[in-house]
């Protein structure tokens, strides 16, 4: 019997350990939603002319100064730096969210598209949390197909940059949603099942789903339902 009850002793322990990771994630991400709308506000008063002039270079840069926060956010995940560099990291990510928002907002409609775009990322956001965690699914499989999809997202979105073809932006728009979506149902099945044991890592990871999640939803709803009337 005493195997059996230290096996008990040992699940329950995980399990509780598991809750915690998810319930701290959860916390965290919703105090990066400061800092990301005290971002979006500054951006949505900057001037991103360089960015529309030299497209290519601007997102080299971008990735490069992402890149570089996630290793610090990484290499501090155990430490309050690693949260203070999450917070950085999540203002900066609201400051670039000043050209789509300056675009949306020409739009005579535009506070409402940002509107559904943000309610329906939340809509996108609890369904699927929803899903991982109340039927406990393990969807660890879906990891290598989401990042051959993101690898091809990545390459079609740089290509795009010299085609500029409004189609294939729009296509492009609806796929990004869709592997995102996928990464959301990755990467909380990944806590729930004990994959991911950092919270500062598991919040960096959803936030960056939902980002894009946002981002891109708002770009289909300017093409679709704008209105520049």
């Amino acid at each position: 019997m005493q195997p059996e009850l230290q096996l008990l002793n040992s699940s329950a322990q995980l399990v509780s350990s598991q809750q915690k990771v998810l319930r701290n994630t959860y916390m965290m991400l919703g105090l990066t939603m400061i800092p990301t709308v005290i971002g979006a506000w500054m951006g949505m008063s900057l001037n991103f002319s360089f960015m529309a002039q030299h497209p290519f270079l601007s997102m080299i840069g971008m990735l490069a100064v992402m890149f570089g926060m996630f290793m610090g956010i990484s290499a501090n995940r155990n430490n309050s730096l690693g949260v203070v560099l999450l917070l950085t990291a999540t203002l900066f990510f609201g400051l670039m969210l000043g050209p789509i928002l300056q675009a949306a907002l020409h739009f005579r409609n535009g506070a409402q598209l940002i509107g559904m775009a943000a309610g329906g990322t939340g809509a996108i956001f609890l369904t699927l949390a929803t899903i991982a965690t109340v039927t406990k699914k393990d969807f660890s499989f879906l990891g290598k197909f989401l990042f051959v999809g993101l690898v091809m997202l990545i390459l079609a979105s740089i290509a795009n940059i010299f085609f500029q073809v409004p189609a294939a932006s729009l296509a492009i728009s609806a796929i990004a949603i869709m592997i995102f979506a996928g990464y959301l149902l990755y990467d909380v099945s990944r806590i729930i099942h004990g994959g991911e044991t950092n919270y500062v890592m598991a919040t960096l990871s959803i936030y960056l789903d939902i980002y894009n999640i946002f981002v891109n939803l708002l770009n289909l709803l300017m093409a679709l339902a704008g209105n520049r009337d």
